[in-house]
C-alpha cells in the first residue's frame, strides 16, 4: 500500500499493520473506524512525531482538524498533555467513530478530547496551548498562525492548497517557486513576531506538501 493512498482504510487493510508498535497499533485502530484514506495516517504519525520531539506537555489545539486523528496521536505520543481540542467550521459526521475506536485500544484518551464546531477565530486560545493544522488549506493555514501568535502559544503547521494570488509571498516568487516562496513568508513573519523558526519535512512519498513549520516565542 502508498503511503500516499486516499484510500480509506478498512477492516480490509488491517493486516498490513501486523506488528506491534504505536504507530501499527493505531493504523488498526483507523482501520477498524473506517473513516480515513491512509494518506491522513501517514500525514497526521509524521507530523506528530517531529512535533513531540520539540515541544512537550500543553494543550493541544488541532485547528482545521476535521477528524481529529492528530490530536488523538499528539496525546498518544504525550501523556502530559492534559487534554485536546479539535475545532473545524465542519465536523466530519464520522469523526466520533474514529475517536471511539482510537479511546477502545487507549482508555486512558476518554474524555480528554474536545470535538467544537465553529470558525476557529472563535476558538480561545492560551499561551501554554500547542496549536497544529495538517494541511490547512490555503490562508487557513495563516490563520493558525496567526492564532497561535496572538497568543503567544507554540504553533506547527503542515500547509497545503497554496495560493499565489492572495497569499503573501514577500515578492520572492520571481526567485524560486511560489509555493515556497509563501512557506518562506511565513516563517519571516513568525521570526518577527519574536518566535525562534524551525523548519523540518515529512516524507515526499506521503505528499508533496510536505513542510512542516514550527515555532515558539523565543525565551
Amino acid at each position: 500500500m502508498e503511503k500516499s493512498t486516499k484510500s480509506r482504510l478498512t477492516e480490509k487493510q488491517l493486516s498490513a499493520f501486523p506488528g506491534n508498535t504505536l504507530f501499527e497499533k493505531i493504523a488498526r485502530a483507523v482501520c477498524r473506524a473506517g473513516t480515513l484514506p491512509g494518506k491522513e495516517l501517514y500525514e497526521s504519525w509524521e507530523t506528530a512525531r517531529r512535533v513531540r520531539r520539540k515541544y512537550r506537555g500543553g494543550r493541544i489545539m488541532d485547528l482545521a482538524g476535521g477528524h481529529g486523528l492528530l490530536a488523538h496521536i499528539m496525546l498518544l505520543l504525550d501523556d502530559t498533555s492534559p487534554e485536546a481540542i479539535v475545532a473545524d467550521s465542519r465536523i466530519p459526521k464520522n469523526a466520533g467513530r474514529l475517536s471511539m475506536s482510537i479511546v477502545d485500544a487507549w482508555p486512558r484518551l476518554a474524555g480528554r478530547i474536545q470535538y467544537i464546531e465553529t470558525d476557529i477565530d472563535d476558538i480561545d486560545i492560551l499561551p501554554d496551548d500547542l496549536v497544529m493544522s495538517v494541511h490547512a488549506c490555503g490562508m487557513l493555514t495563516d490563520q493558525v498562525i496567526s492564532l497561535a501568535v496572538k497568543a503567544g502559544a507554540r504553533v506547527a503547521v503542515l500547509p497545503c492548497c497554496h495560493n499565489i494570488e492572495s497569499s503573501d509571498t514577500n515578492g520572492l516568487e520571481g526567485w524560486i517557486d511560489g509555493a515556497l516562496a509563501i512557506d518562506v513568508t511565513r516563517a519571516a513573519t513568525l521570526r518577527s513576531a519574536g518566535y525562534t523558526v524551525m523548519t523540518r519535512t515529512i516524507p515526499e512519498d506521503i505528499t508533496p506538501k510536505n513542510r512542516l513549520l514550527m515555532g515558539h516565542p523565543d525565551d
